[in-house]
């Protein structure tokens, strides 16, 4: 899997278990849920994204990485 795809079902996955941790224990919850949502807008902008400085170091490929080795 590439940096980009792991970001995004990182996100989906962090954005799932919020709202059901909202719904099922706590409503504050949701301040999770737009953390994740700000700092994807956040990256859309600025290109940083925390989460793929993780991914990189744990040796996932970009996706044009990825294209230029095959």
């Amino acid at each position: 899997m590439t940096v980009e795809k792991l970001i995004t079902a990182m996100a989906g996955l962090f954005v799932t278990l919020s709202v059901l941790l909202a719904v099922y224990h706590n409503i504050n919850w949701l301040w999770f849920t737009g953390f994740v949502g700000l700092n994807l807008f956040q990256s859309s902008f600025t290109g940083f994204c925390p989460a793929a400085l993780i991914f990189k170091l744990l040796g996932a490929k970009t996706e044009a990485e990825k294209a230029t080795s095959e």
